[in-house]
């Protein structure tokens, strides 16, 4: 039957066109596909309805299924499973649904697993399965760990996988897809009919390879839907009304918060999005400072804030009862603000998704503008500003890379299956072999991995903790009642730093702070949390029990997690940027200066004002006048090397714009390179755009050797000499140990502190590289430092690009604008001074900017 002519197609378009809105075409062949029967991934831009493409679906093959009794129908058993990375995610989409599901009077219900989920909800939802059930990663393995969750699966008909783009390319998407493995290959699955399987995805580079990793279980080629759909993004730049030629990284963007009251003031709601939660926690008390009116009228959002005000936060958002919400990545995906208006990037995103993910939840709909304001923290970042545009207007989306042979997640799996109904080793082996990850999985790691769940492996094999299965009449099962509550406790993939819970002495929850923050504080000292000042009382156990402060000079928390690094796109366009700024004149840029403030005050539409350099560029035109006079500015072909002698010794500065973590690697295989040359000792820093080795003496590099320092030879071998792989291997293993199940995060009664279990780790890391050196866990380890910390393939892109480029020497007389931010950086690494960091960077600016003028 055509899909037009179909009763559950023709149901939902009356639905819809009595709402005054029409399906777009992207919609309806995904309905076509799934009315079919058939597999695939929704590709559209964020705001332009990709949970209706899915959900509606479902809802049309269901009445097309039972079109006489399809309002009437109860009790139909789990018809779609919604996987979704955010618990935050879950409440605004099962709203929706079940307003669509109450407007076309169907007997369905839709129920949310996950964290926050009460034991009272569960106990109902184990008697009667919802037809909806919106669940998370980690619930659905934990749904997998309960006795008899087969039965629940055999009436399920769409597997949708919301945000697959987030999930992708993380060990959550490993979790996803074991999952999905389970589900559509158990004996239990509807006669001969596995179910469909749907992701969901706004901004991805590798469609393709995306839809192939999650279809893999299937074993079909499934289709891409995509949205032909251009949603129009208008972002503006912050401009600040001076420019400091010698930035200092992240001191600007406080600076500016005047230019962003009237924004706020004038947007019916705008996000505020901070790339750090402790930022976050500075902006939220700066802008109550600035402007006290909006003290009940704005908001603080992360993910260390107690739950039920995140809760608040979120359905004030809904409700057009806030006027701004300062949040970090926690308010990143699919939540529907409708009154959202406005949207502001404090500092760089590091990445084009990112940043059109964030624009995207300002004008939630297709036909609405999203409105984003980008607020440099720093003036270089005005550089990625119009980088960023191009790269927008070029759709040149990231990749996410899948990952591969995930033996900890393998192995937190497989004991979840073991604590329920058990498994047979010949039949859950190729249902793991279907998945994209574990495809390349051969006999004997499998064995290995066997042996170590029953055995504890070759090195544990005499420790009974680490013997957690047993083998009953061929099934692999955990019969001990402690270890099975052990494991149902740390089920998950994400590992952070130990968390202590942040309690009022009189009673209330405030939020959860990093265990390495607040143990360094003494009781009596104050420090802000959740926008609020606090006292440290007392630390018992794992809470910290404060009360109010009164003091005005507060500690803003710093949170642990990595910083985050450049991606490889950006990094292109940004050199790509690099060529507009080297072509243009001093002269050009204040003649164009002079042209755009003409036409603004002269009100003219000149075409050709417009065909001019990117207004970010011409802000910068002093920066850039200064970098020429005293160094060069590299073009995407070249490379610029800067060498410099000032007091603190000889600097050598490299800049590949590559990102931080490249730029890790990159320095220090060049200090080791440098070191075969001549013995010295460097200090290094860097950022995104560069890095700097410092030493006490000249540094040996030349027109001659500069080019072999960028050599693909023995490139390998030299990350392994250079870097200390084997201890970075051994802070990697700790995460990996806890996803395993070698070391218990916390158990019954207990929770281990952080550096209790980095003593485990690295106990066992010994143990392994001494007794058991080809053990997969540690060879994973190994390779994750390499794939994800050196990030190797992109380093030796970058060594490739490099050794094709040109290399321009430079010998600046004194600091350039685009070395000063990586010196301040390293001043703080170093502690090269006990002067005041703020108070030295000032003065070297002003000594800077009085040598330039003079």
């Amino acid at each position: 039957m055509q899909l037009h002519l179909s009763p559950g197609y023709q149901r939902i378009a009356s639905w819809l066109s009595a709402k005054g809105l029409h399906p777009f075409a992207f919609q309806e062949e995904a309905w076509q596909h799934i009315a079919a029967g058939k597999s695939g991934l929704v590709n559209a831009p964020t705001g332009c309805g990709k949970t209706f493409s899915v959900f509606l679906g479902s809802l049309i093959r269901f009445i097309n299924q039972h079109p006489e009794d399809y309002q009437t129908k109860t009790k139909s058993g789990l018809q779609l499973i919604w996987i979704t990375p955010l618990r935050a995610l879950a409440k605004d989409i099962g709203r929706a649904m079940e307003e669509a599901i109450g407007e076309l009077g169907m007997n369905w219900s839709v129920g949310i697993r996950n964290g926050d989920t009460t034991t009272a909800e569960r106990a109902r939802q184990k008697k009667q399965l919802p037809e909806v059930l919106i669940i998370t990663p980690e619930s659905l393995h934990l749904f997998l760990a309960s006795k008899g969750y087969a039965d629940a699966f055999k009436t399920v008909q769409v597997i949708a996988i919301d945000e697959w783009h987030e999930l992708m390319g993380s060990k959550r998407g490993v979790q996803v897809e074991l999952a999905i493995s389970r589900i559509v290959n158990g004996q239990w699955s509807m006669v001969n009919k596995k179910p469909m399987i749907w992701g969901i995805s706004a901004t991805i580079g590798n469609l393709e390879e995306a839809k192939e990793v999650l279809l893999s279980p299937l074993s079909e080629e499934g289709v891409i839907v995509k949205a032909h759909m251009k949603k129009q993004i208008e972002i503006e730049s912050v401009l600040p009304d001076e420019i400091e030629n010698y930035p200092w990284a992240g001191h600007l963007g406080i600076k500016l918060i005047h230019k962003v009251i009237p924004i706020i003031e004038q947007s019916t709601t705008t996000l505020i999005f901070i790339n750090t939660r402790g930022m976050s926690e500075r902006w939220y008390q700066e802008l109550l400072n600035h402007a006290p009116e909006l003290a009940g009228a704005i908001a603080l959002h992360h993910g260390s804030i107690e739950q039920e005000l995140r809760l608040w936060v979120e359905e004030a958002l809904h409700t057009a009862k806030l006027k701004a919400v300062v949040c970090t990545a926690s308010l990143d995906l699919g939540v529907d603000f409708r009154p959202v208006e406005t949207v502001i990037q404090v500092g760089s995103p590091k990445g084009v998704s990112r940043f059109l993910q964030r624009a995207g939840r300002s004008g939630h709909s297709p036909d609405a503008v999203s409105k984003i304001y980008f607020l440099p923290t720093h003036s270089l970042e005005l550089v990625e500003a119009a980088a960023l545009k191009n790269a927008i207007d070029e759709n040149l989306i990231e990749s996410k890379e899948p990952m591969l042979l995930c033996f900890d997640v393998l192995i937190q799996y497989l004991n979840t299956l073991a604590i329920s109904d058990g498994f047979k080793p010949e039949e859950i082996f190729k249902e793991i072999k279907s998945t994209y990850c574990f495809r390349d999985l051969n006999e004997n790691e499998w064995h290995e991995v066997l042996q170590f769940l029953v055995e504890g492996g070759k090195a544990l094999h005499q420790y009974d903790d680490y013997k957690k299965i047993e083998v009953i009449d061929g099934v692999y099962r955990i019969q001990n009642r402690r270890l099975a509550m052990r494991h149902r406790m740390n089920i998950g993939t994400i590992v952070s730093d130990a968390m202590m819970k942040v309690k009022m002495v009189s009673g209330g929850y405030v939020g959860v702070i990093e265990e390495y923050f607040i143990t360094r504080l003494e009781p009596g000292d104050s420090f802000t949390l959740a926008g609020r000042n606090l006292e440290l009382v007392q630390i018992k156990d794992m809470t910290a029990f404060v009360k109010k402060s009164t003091s005005k000079k507060t500690i803003v928390p710093s949170w642990n997690g990595g910083r985050m690094s450049l991606t490889a796109n950006l990094g292109k366009k940004l050199r790509e940027t690099f060529n507009e700024v080297s072509e243009l004149e001093h002269s050009t840029i204040q003649k164009t200066k002079k042209k755009k403030n003409t036409a603004s005050l002269t009100g003219a539409d000149n075409a050709e004002t417009w065909a001019d350099p990117a207004p970010e560029l011409i802000h910068l035109s002093s920066l850039f006048q200064l970098q020429k006079e005293l160094s060069h500015i590299p073009k995407d072909d070249e490379l610029l090397i800067e060498q410099h002698e000032s007091k603190d010794g000889y600097h050598l500065l490299v800049y590949p714009f590559e990102g931080r973590q490249v730029h890790e690697a990159m320095s220090a295989i060049l200090a080791y390179r440098i070191g075969k040359i001549a013995p010295l000792t460097f200090s290094i820093a860097m950022n995104d755009y560069g890095f700097e080795l410092l030493c006490d003496q000249p540094i040996p590099v030349d027109d001659t050797n500069a080019s072999d320092l960028f050599t693909l030879d023995y490139l390998t071998q030299d990350i392994q000499r250079s870097v200390n792989s084997t201890e970075m291997a051994r802070r990697k293993f700790r995460d990996i140990a806890v996803i395993g199940g070698l070391i218990i995060q916390s158990s019954p009664g207990e929770q281990k502190k952080a550096r209790h279990l980095q003593a485990s780790a690295s106990l066992l890391f010994n143990v392994f590289s001494e007794y058991d050196p080809k053990n997969v866990l540690l060879r994973q380890a190994y390779q994750e430092v390499f794939d994800q910390q050196m990030e190797e393939v992109r380093l030796r892109n970058a060594f490739n690009r490099i050794r094709q480029s040109k290399i321009i020497l430079t010998f600046p007389k004194r600091f350039t604008p685009l070395s000063f931010p990586i010196i301040a950086d390293g001043l703080n690494r170093n502690n090269l001074s006990s002067e005041k960091l703020e108070d030295r960077i000032r003065r070297m600016q002003a000594q800077l900017n009085n040598a330039w003028s003079s």
